[in-house]
């Protein structure tokens, strides 16, 4: 499937904005997503509970299928 990379950078980018601080007068941004974020697709049955020590979390059936609709109408390539 095409899709549009600048739509995907400016997602990428927009999610660094959930957790960008300053730290001694650099704004910085965690690598990895807002975990009251993270619980809320928890909640809604998208992922497995975050709060693991693992760096990743098991997605779900339904939130594997809700993804793959979010991306195509999010970065599907075209205006």
């Amino acid at each position: 499937m095409k899709y549009s990379e600048e739509r995907l950078d400016d997602a990428v980018l927009a999610l660094r904005w959930l957790t960008m601080f300053e730290d001694r007068g650099i704004t910085r941004a965690w690598k990895n997503h807002d975990w009251n974020a993270l619980g809320r697709l928890h909640e809604k049955g998208f992922i497995a509970d975050a709060k693991s020590k693992a760096k990743s979390v098991v997605v779900t059936d339904a939130g594997k299928e809700r993804a793959r609709q979010l991306f195509e109408k999010l970065f599907d390539g075209t205006v």
